[in-house]
């Protein structure tokens, strides 16, 4: 059974509205979910331990990686060092001032980016250069930084995006 292992951003929770709404699709896919709880540190590579932490012991090839805003910086931090089976992130805090150098060089394997155009937190532009560097997929919306406005879209992909690894 796949892992789908949720990271949440900075001021929100381990089951806010999006982990809500796509963890109920990866568990009607048949995957096990799971939302690391960071509330307690609002130090990303504090969290970024965490989430590394909490992928010892596991099957890499069967856990899929999500994360929102700083929790795509730690989900992507993680991937860095962990060969997970695949990635979606929304609107990842990379290449942000203190971080700049710390988006991932090697190539993550089933990358996929979704970004708001009108994100006033993350610039669209740093999911741009980061979906160019990585080659993979990016899909930006009409949207903020929340992504709320869009969720129906994004729950869609993202349950086209877990479909061949569960199938396959």
């Amino acid at each position: 059974m796949y892992q789908v292992i949720f990271s949440h951003g900075k001021e929100s929770g381990p089951w806010g509205t999006k982990i809500k709404r796509l963890a109920a699709t990866a568990q009607a896919l048949g995957c096990s979910v799971e939302s690391v709880d960071y509330t307690d540190t609002m130090e990303p590579d504090v969290r970024a331990a965490r989430l590394q932490q909490h992928l010892q012991g596991r099957d890499l090839d069967k856990v899929i990686l999500v994360g929102s805003s700083m929790g795509g910086y730690v989900t992507l931090q993680a991937a860095k060092t962990s060969p997970v089976r695949a990635v979606f992130v929304l609107a990842p805090a990379i290449f942000m001032p203190g971080y700049e150098h710390t988006a991932p060089k090697e190539r993550i394997e089933n990358l996929t980016i979704v970004h708001g155009w009108n994100d006033d937190i993350i610039p669209v532009e740093h999911s741009i250069r980061f979906a160019h560097e990585q080659h993979c997929t990016l899909h930006l919306v009409d949207d903020d930084h929340r992504l709320v406005n869009r969720l129906a879209d994004i729950d869609g992909w993202f349950g086209n995006f877990l479909k061949p690894f569960i199938s396959g």
